[in-house]
């Protein structure tokens, strides 16, 4: 830009006062373009509240500072102090009626792996039904392995299987991510082995993550390791010669009887009523094999 004036300049000519005077302009509004503050409209309740500084957040409220102050961006203090993790700066912000509705400060929690506020935000009424088709809460904390998080989502009805578009079920997400520990909690909440991205599943996504740990699990809750993606590709196709994934692939043999009834039990059951099955009349042994205890 700062080029572009010069030459701007050299090809019209002014007379040297008036050449001087617009470009001495031209520069003062090129230096505004570049040192413009975006956030310029966040206040110090904003400051506050991602700073974790309660105190501070006390006195700006009780001043007259509105706790739902939004920046242009939709930001509010709540959104700030929730992907802070500052648990006790969100629950006072709650309670002088800032509002919990949406998905962001939920979301924000979970990002950030703040149980305690995820549990707040819940208690406050916050939805873990999503209605934004590029995040939710349940994606992020099981592709952040924030299983504390997860675990508090899923006893509130999140949706184990939910797929968006781009993103896949949470399942892909962790598996995606090598979130082992999300990987198997989703698995034994019920989560459906073969949902994951359009034609992608979660074993594609955790051998292009070349995690052997998470492929095994997979494989042991029934996933199909022969099912091809959009391209008509294999796991075992997408797994790099030699690797310890390939060796777990090739390692796992037709399933058992055994095996098979169990993935056709859980399925029958669903994840509502997983929970019942120690209800069922069978023998101790086999509930816990159903149950991966």
């Amino acid at each position: 830009l700062s080029q572009f004036g010069i030459f701007f300049f050299a090809r019209h000519p002014f007379p040297p006062f008036i050449n001087t005077f617009f470009f001495i302009i031209f520069r003062l509004f090129l230096s505004q373009i570049l040192t413009f503050n975006w956030w310029s409209d966040r206040s110090p309740l904003h400051e506050a509240a991602s700073q974790g500084r309660l105190l501070l957040l006390r006195s700006l409220v009780a001043q007259g500072f509105h706790v739902d102050t939004l920046t242009m961006d939709g930001v509010s203090p709540l959104h700030e102090a929730c992907l802070g993790g500052h648990y006790h700066c969100a629950k006072f912000l709650l309670e002088n009626a800032a509002s919990a509705d949406g998905a962001t400060p939920l979301f924000n929690s979970c990002r950030s792996g703040s149980d305690a506020c995820v549990g707040l935000l819940l208690q406050h009424g916050a939805s873990v039904h999503s209605t934004h088709q590029l995040a939710s809460p349940m994606h992020e904390a099981a592709k952040k392995d924030h299983r504390e998080c997860l675990e508090l989502l899923l006893a509130c009805g999140a949706q184990l299987d939910t797929e968006l578009p781009e993103v896949g079920s949470p399942l892909y997400s962790a598996c995606g991510a090598g979130a082992a520990s999300c990987v198997e909690m989703l698995l034994l909440a019920g989560a459906d082995v073969g949902v994951g991205c359009g034609r992608d599943s979660p074993l594609h996504a955790a051998v292009q993550r070349g995690d052997p740990g998470v492929v095994e699990l997979l494989l042991d809750f029934g996933a199909n390791a022969f099912y091809g993606n959009s391209e008509g590709r294999t796991p075992l196709d997408l797994s790099a010669p030699n690797s310890s994934v390939r060796s777990a692939l090739q390692r796992k043999g037709p399933y058992s009887l055994s095996q098979l009834c169990r993935f056709c039990i859980r399925k029958r059951l669903g994840r509502s009523r997983l929970h019942r099955a120690p209800s069922l009349s069978l023998p101790p042994r086999m509930q816990d094999f159903l149950l991966y205890n």
